[in-house]
């Protein structure tokens, strides 16, 4: 079986890529930009991820295609019209791809989205499901939630086998952005103000997230499906840092303030998006990705944060 991936040079696309080989699929990889990492697989460079995007080099006797390139969110996004600029390439680009893809005899489209399109946050015990109503509330998850629904109407019409998965936030080796500097700082033994934070929140190791698009290319309930997917243990803040600590081999130094002492300082700083992140509940129920595909989380936390530690220390 042949699969294209998209993103090939990407946090989860280098470590999809080499699970992959391990398991001898055919492979070919998508980059926008020259200076692919494999020389053992066909590498394409596709530039730019639009609806004028020529995928045809990338897609001669693809059976499977993995996309997991994308505008990614980023806080403080400084385009000046930041939705259009994800529909350019969250959407427009996806959906150029499935049809090229349809047209060259593809068979299932796999479409790595986000857990933003069900929303920001959830009450405490009151999870995300797969079958709720989309509720997007910024730039990145409108984008996103557009996509999949693009992608359903194309399987509808055509007959393309269409696969969702929305993935909370990921980490893992090579995790870069806020969770990399979270662990920084832990490591550092920077003082913290969290240490009395009774959210919670789901979470993805990217084993986990790679365990289950690999169930996911051959699975026959899979087809026209949406799946939510976390480690099937959610964590406080809190409860994280500690963890990160203990995966250090260090002593978190946490100060316990009060929430709303917190959310008000974040106010006058202008970080109030950030605290909320860190304080709010957001948690995803995977009984739907664990009973139809028979899927179960197959690290633990523990295992996750055990190799970004080693990451860090190396």
């Amino acid at each position: 079986m042949s699969i294209l991936v998209t993103g090939a040079n990407g946090f989860v696309g280098k470590l999809l890529i080499s699970d992959l080989l391990e398991r001898r699929y055919d492979v070919v990889g998508a980059l926008r930009s020259q200076g692919g990492l494999y020389t053992n697989i066909k590498m394409v460079t596709v530039g730019d991820i639009t609806d004028a995007t020529d995928w045809s080099a990338a897609l001669g006797a693809i059976d499977v295609v993995v996309h997991l390139a994308a505008r990614v969110h980023v806080m403080n996004d400084q385009a000046s019209d930041p939705l259009a600029e994800f529909r350019r390439v969250n959407v427009d680009g996806t959906l150029n791809l499935a049809r090229q893809a349809i047209k060259a005899g593809v068979k299932r489209f796999i479409f790595v989205s986000s857990i933003k399109v069900n929303g920001e946050f959830t009450q405490v015990n009151k999870p995300f499901t797969a079958s709720d109503v989309p509720s997007p509330q910024d730039a990145y998850g409108i984008s996103k939630c557009e996509a999949e629904q693009g992608l359903l109407k194309l399987a509808e019409e055509t007959g393309l086998e269409v696969v969702i998965i929305r993935p909370p936030l990921i980490y893992g080796k090579g995790v870069k952005a806020n969770f990399a500097s979270m662990m920084s700082a832990v490591r550092r033994g920077v003082p913290l103000p969290f240490g009395a934070i009774n959210n919670k929140r789901s979470f993805v190791y990217v084993g986990n997230l790679i365990s289950l698009i690999l169930k996911c290319i051959d699975h026959p309930s899979a087809a026209n499906q949406v799946f939510l997917v976390s480690d099937g243990y959610d964590l406080s803040t809190t409860e994280l840092l500690k963890a990160c600590a203990q995966s250090l081999g260090v002593k978190a130094r946490l100060l316990p303030l009060p929430q709303c002492f917190l959310e008000l300082a974040a106010k006058v700083l202008g970080k109030r998006d950030l605290v909320q992140r860190l304080c709010g509940n957001l948690q995803v129920d995977i009984t739907k990705t664990r009973h139809l595909l028979g899927w179960e989380p197959q690290f633990t936390v523990e295992d996750g944060l055990k190799e970004v530690a080693l990451a860090l220390q190396n």
